[in-house]
């Protein structure tokens, strides 16, 4: 019989890890000044010698203009004494980051950022400018609940200020270490998944039994009673009425005798092999038709859009595909009938250019023989 072959498309969002498109972090934490022991008395050191000290400030990130690097807008306000000075100063930095967030299957997610930015000084003295800036760092954010995150990050800091004096270059060099809550809004649209049918089997009529005929007394000779109906494949389906009369042991047959055909529908989150509670209840009724039709065998393949690396994609294919395997044996199919396997983003079927193709192509395939 020939090999039956079975696919389902997954429709979900692409996005990252994220399933909101804003994120607002409010941070404080300490910055440490490269220039706060140059502290000249006459005019205050290089670049005024502002001590280190407390900073705080607001970060917001958008999910939904690029999904591999984020723009950030960071907001950052602290104030402490210039060295031989009774006043203090203000120091505003605005920066403009892209955020890169590395694909994880947990619920920590690791980051690394860089930009630049502009820092404005208040009540302060000549040797310090507003000017310019760049920027880079490194951070996590750790789920605590669905919308919000601990926040934990490190931030490199570098300008050129005018040449300051006693051998100073000019250049400030600030590090700050920042902790705060992220806190995810407007939840992104949920995929469109098309219903899945679950696998039918058709109930076999039998033939309604013929009345005996009374016996006639005649003279001529009795006529031979009729033969009873052949099921010559032993499916429950009478060969008369059976258009597959072949069929092996092991298939649940439909009315016409021939074997039940079933798929199976999934739906992923983007950069996951996890399944929700509604793909959870597709795969125990696919086990289901596996367990009444034992001669079938499983071939799972996973693929994924070209979002991210090939070899990240592979990977994460592959994981997919063994994700459903492990489910299909927990709810009872004999691991020798199952294989999986992963094709990554190499077989597309729809583009990749658009948010519809991307998610046509994140998908499990099922291919069925014996």
């Amino acid at each position: 019989m020939k090999k039956l072959l079975y696919s389902s498309l997954l429709a979900a969002t692409l996005l990252g890890a994220s399933e909101y498109n804003y994120e607002v972090s409010p941070v404080v934490g300490y910055l440490w000044n490269s220039t706060s022991n140059e502290k000249n008395v006459n005019n205050g050191g290089a670049m005024g010698g502002v001590d280190n000290h407390i900073v705080y400030g607001a970060e917001v990130q958008m999910n939904n203009l690029c999904n591999v690097v984020k723009p950030e807008i960071s907001v950052l306000y602290g104030r402490d004494k210039v060295a031989g000075k009774s006043k203090t100063t203000g120091v505003l930095t605005t920066m403009l980051n892209g955020v890169y967030e590395m694909p994880t299957e947990g619920s920590v997610t690791p980051f690394a950022k860089a930009g630049f930015g502009y820092e404005w000084y208040t009540n302060t003295h000549p040797n310090d400018y507003d000017g310019l800036l760049l920027d880079a760092g490194l951070g996590m954010k750790a789920e605590i609940t669905k919308q919000i995150a601990l926040k934990l990050e490190a931030l490199y800091m570098y300008k050129m200020n005018n040449n300051g004096i006693d051998g100073s270059n000019g250049e400030v060099h600030n590090v700050a270490a920042l902790a705060g809550l992220t806190f995810s809004f407007d939840a992104k649209e949920a995929p469109v998944v098309a219903a899945v049918a679950a696998p039918v089997v058709a109930a076999v009529a039998a033939p309604e039994p013929q009345p005996e005929p009374k016996p006639v007394v005649v003279p001529a000779p009795q006529p031979a009673k009729a033969a009873a109906p052949v099921d010559s494949d032993k499916d429950g389906v009478f060969d008369p009425q059976d258009k597959c009369p072949d069929t092996p042991a092991g298939f649940k047959v439909d009315t016409d005798g021939c074997p039940v055909k079933a798929t199976l529908h999934l739906n992923f989150a983007t950069n996951s092999n996890k399944i929700d509670a509604a793909g959870t209840a597709k795969v125990a009724a696919f086990a289901s038709f596996l367990k009444d039709s034992p001669a079938y065998k499983a071939s799972i393949v996973g693929h994924t859009d070209s979002t991210a690396s090939e070899v990240y994609n592979q990977k994460l294919s592959e994981k997919r595909a063994e994700m459903v395997k492990e489910m299909l044996i927990k709810d009872g199919v004999d691991a020798s009938r199952l294989s999986a396997s992963g094709k990554g983003e190499s077989q597309p079927v729809a583009s990749n250019k658009t948010k519809q193709g991307r998610a046509e192509n994140r998908r499990i395939e099922v291919e069925l023989s014996y």
